[in-house]
């Protein structure tokens, strides 16, 4: 019987252009599923740096302007070459659902399950790799993955 899973696509250095530490411009939507175009934008820094003998990562986020604080446990799984990103904050002090998934054609996608303001959402994470200006964008649907609503991007930029 031949096997079913996929060909491992993934590598635990699929990361490595985040490790580091970061400025990050935050634009995030302030109102959601309204028809909003209205952008809040604030900063950020970050560090990343890699765990677990280099299969993982973990990004700490300061917001001081809004007040919080947040990080995000990435583990890699070398059975399907994907990727479980792991987010908790500040504000809720838990773990919030992962989303899973991997990088191909050198974007990566992520997707999981999650609620928005108590209604279950769809949510996939977009990143664009660069050594100098990564870029992640959050995208919420409603509708199961038909459509998708942008909310939140992150221009991250290296510090010295």
């Amino acid at each position: 019987m031949m096997d079913a899973r996929p060909e491992t696509i993934g590598s635990a250095t699929d990361f490595d252009f985040l490790i580091g530490d970061w400025s990050i411009r935050n634009q995030r939507l302030k109102h959601r599923f309204v028809g909003s175009d209205e952008w809040d934008e604030f900063p950020a820094t970050s560090r990343v740096r890699k765990l677990l003998q280099d299969t993982a990562n973990i990004d700490e986020m300061d917001v001081p302007e809004k007040g919080f604080a947040g990080l995000t446990l990435r583990l890699f799984n070398p059975r399907d070459g994907s990727w479980s990103l792991h987010w908790a904050d500040s504000r809720s002090n838990c773990l919030f659902p992962p989303v899973i998934g991997h990088f191909d054609g050198g974007k990566g996608i992520f997707y999981g399950d999650d609620t928005d303001d108590g209604v279950p959402v769809r949510v996939r994470f977009l990143w664009t790799p660069s050594p100098e200006k990564p870029l992640w964008a959050q995208a919420f649907s409603r509708d199961g993955g038909e459509t998708w609503e942008t909310n939140w991007l992150m221009e991250f930029t290296k510090r010295s």
